[in-house]
């Protein structure tokens, strides 16, 4: 696992970062989607692996947004 950070950022900061982040899964959306297209099953994992976790990292900063 990864050696926690911490980092003070801005909620504009914070809005950015997941709006980036939304860009970045629709790619592994449509990548995972070709794959699939293409029945290539390791980089369906890979790019679902991805996608998930992109996914997880908006929650958490959606969460840190609300609060």
């Amino acid at each position: 696992m990864s050696k926690p950070i911490k980092l003070s950022l801005t909620q504009d900061e914070i809005e950015m970062l997941v709006d980036a982040l939304e860009v970045d899964l629709e790619g592994y959306v449509e990548a995972t989607k070709e794959a699939r297209g293409n029945n290539n099953r390791e980089d369906v994992k890979t790019f679902t692996e991805a996608a998930e976790r992109i996914g997880g990292l908006m929650t958490r900063l959606r969460d840190l947004i609300e609060e």
